[in-house]
C-alpha cells in the first residue's frame, strides 16, 4: 500500500513541475500584476499569497517600481496555482538565480501575506512578521490600510 501512495505523489509532484514554464516579463501593471511572455503569447500574471499596495495607496507605486526593479525583462519562472475570476495565471515567480518575487515583496514589506488565499504558507506569515517588527516598507505607517479594505472602501465611495 505504502509504494502506492508514494507513486501517487510522485504524479502529482511531476504534474505540478510540469505546469511551470518561463517567460520574459514584458511589463508591471501594478506590485502584484505582471505579464509574462509565453513564446508568443503574452499571460497576465498575479502573484500568489500577497496583495501590494494598490497604486492609489501609499507604498503603491513603490512596490510597483520594485517588482519592476527586480523582473522586467527578466526571464521568470511561472508556477501556476490557478487561474482567477478575471482570467489572470495565478502564481509564484521565481526570479534569475531562484528567489521568489512573491516572497521578496512580503520580505521587503511591499505586499501583505493574503491570507485568504494562501492561509497555510507559513513562510509568507514569517516573512510578514519580520517585515512588520522591523517596521519595513508599508510597516512604517502606523496604521497601513490592508488594499482588500481599501478596494472595498473605493467601491462604496
Amino acid at each position: 500500500m505504502g509504494w502506492r501512495l508514494l507513486l501517487l505523489a510522485a504524479a502529482v509532484l511531476s504534474s505540478c513541475v510540469a505546469q511551470q514554464w518561463t517567460g520574459r516579463v514584458v511589463r508591471v501593471s501594478d506590485g502584484d500584476t505582471l505579464e509574462v511572455l509565453r513564446g508568443r503569447e503574452t499571460v497576465r500574471i498575479r502573484l500568489h499569497g500577497i496583495d501590494c499596495p494598490e497604486l492609489g495607496q501609499p507604498f503603491g507605486q513603490r512596490a510597483r517600481q520594485r517588482t519592476g526593479d527586480l523582473a522586467m525583462g527578466k526571464t521568470v519562472t511561472v508556477r501556476p496555482v490557478e487561474d482567477d475570476r478575471f482570467g489572470r495565471v495565478v502564481a509564484e515567480i521565481l526570479l534569475p538565480g531562484g528567489a521568489s518575487l512573491n516572497r521578496k515583496l512580503v520580505e521587503e514589506g511591499l505586499a501583505w501575506w493574503f491570507r485568504q488565499y494562501a492561509p497555510r504558507d507559513v513562510e509568507l506569515r514569517l516573512l510578514e512578521e519580520k517585515a512588520r517588527d522591523a517596521r519595513r516598507g508599508l510597516w512604517a505607517d502606523r496604521h497601513p490600510v490592508p488594499p482588500w479594505k481599501w478596494r472595498s472602501a473605493s467601491k462604496r465611495k
